[in-house]
């Protein structure tokens, strides 16, 4: 078991550095094809859309399928959608392909966590995996960057042997019996999804998770493009390689708070991380007057240690109800649903916006106050949900 931990954990990192360094060289090739700067999100957007389409199935599957040979499957999208750009593919359609891998992957890699550690182990399991993850985000931000102005293509095919790399891992994991083996019939699995969406919405636990990750996951993504767009409007630096060690500031922050939250906060104590949420919204509202590298990377790393603080314990709730109402893989593809779209909304909202002339400045302050918003409303609806006195307290959190 500890062997097929420290797989998954090597995997997922080397699959994850790839999948954001290859943002970068998106963007990169993009700016080389001469498209407008306003389409840059939108690769985001065909990312985000494979999550939101694939959320009824992949599921079901996770959990019908021995969870190694689904992570395989999931970094064979991966590495096909890098390949495909590599032979100057269509830039949307080839990070649309690592989307559909990365939506594939994402409840096997949460899903075995819960079938390699004992209960008492998946928060401190989930801190690894987060950590880690964040690591490889900040890692493969900073190296994506850096070459992407002037070494794109090639960096693509390097891209493509750690994509490889990484599949072999997932080939190593022993197998493991499916947790809910079952036929799969997609118009069945269409059908039978929404009323398990509907479970975890009724479950407080699993609604108080879901919400939570989405405000997290949602701001996350505006973040990065608000950095791209704020550097040249506050500091007047147009490369690539800042907007990636700003972005490696906040990754670094998020594995920090990440660990913390992993020794600090049970389970049975996960209300208490939710003012982090209101300190990450002032943070990211007070890019509105910051007009220094020196002070923007000390408030994206104290963003990024909130965050982690705030995502983990919510991830390890979910799991833990999923698990006794719909299988751990059914309510992750569920919370990838929600929070995807709470992605495509506020990427959306921010892409409106900045279309209509708002400036990044302005858009940092709305970023940041709406943040504060929906994390006092998240507190309020902890505060007055029944029996909120203990959030998950016994692992009960029943109606």
């Amino acid at each position: 078991m500890r062997r097929g931990l420290w797989l998954v954990l090597a995997s997922q990192f080397l699959s994850t550095f790839a999948d954001n360094a290859m943002l970068f060289l998106a963007i990169a090739l993009l700016k080389a094809r001469g498209s407008p700067a306003f389409h840059i999100p939108y690769l985001q957007e065909s990312f985000v859309a494979a999550f939101i389409c694939l959320a009824p199935f992949v599921g079901p599957f996770a959990d019908a399928r021995r969870k190694g040979s689904v992570l395989t499957l999931g970094t064979v999208f991966k590495l096909s959608g890098a390949l495909m750009l590599f032979l100057q593919g269509n830039p949307f359609l080839c990070y649309g392909a690592i989307g559909i891998g990365a939506a594939i992957v994402s409840p096997a890699k949460s899903g075995i966590l819960g079938e390699l550690c004992a209960p008492g182990w998946l928060v401190k399991a989930n801190s690894w995996l987060e950590a880690s993850t964040v690591i490889a985000l900040l890692a493969g931000a900073v190296l994506g960057a850096r070459y992407a102005d002037q070494y794109a293509h090639n960096s693509v095919m390097l891209l493509c042997v750690v994509y490889f790399v990484a599949m072999l891992l997932t080939l190593a994991i022993l197998p493991l019996a499916p947790t809910r083996p079952r036929h799969l019939r997609v118009i069945a699995l269409f059908v039978a999804f929404w009323p398990t969406v509907l479970t975890l919405l009724k479950d407080r636990d699993a609604r108080l998770s879901l919400l939570g990750t989405a405000l997290f996951w949602g701001a996350a993504a505006v973040l990065r493009f608000l950095l791209i767009a704020w550097l040249p409007a506050a500091l007047g630096v147009r490369d690539l390689a800042t907007a990636g060690y700003l972005t490696a500031s906040t990754a670094l922050g998020v594995a920090i708070g990440a660990v913390l939250a992993g020794h600090a906060v049970p389970i049975e104590r996960v209300y208490r991380v939710l003012p982090a949420g209101a300190l990450m919204g002032l943070l990211v509202a007070s890019f509105a007057w910051i007009d220094g590298i020196p002070v923007a990377v000390v408030a994206l790393v104290a963003i990024g240690v909130l965050g982690g603080f705030f995502i983990v314990p919510l991830n390890a709730l979910l799991q833990r109800r999923g698990e006794i109402l719909i299988g751990t893989g059914g309510a992750i593809a569920v919370q990838n649903l929600v929070d995807n779209a709470g992605m495509l909304l506020l990427v959306g909202a921010y892409l409106s916006a900045t279309e209509s002339g708002l400036s990044a400045r302005a858009g940092a302050f709305v970023v940041g106050v709406a943040m504060v918003i929906m994390s006092l409303i998240l507190i309020l609806h902890n505060r007055c949900a029944k029996g909120t006195s203990g959030v998950a307290a016994s692992g009960a959190g029943e109606n």
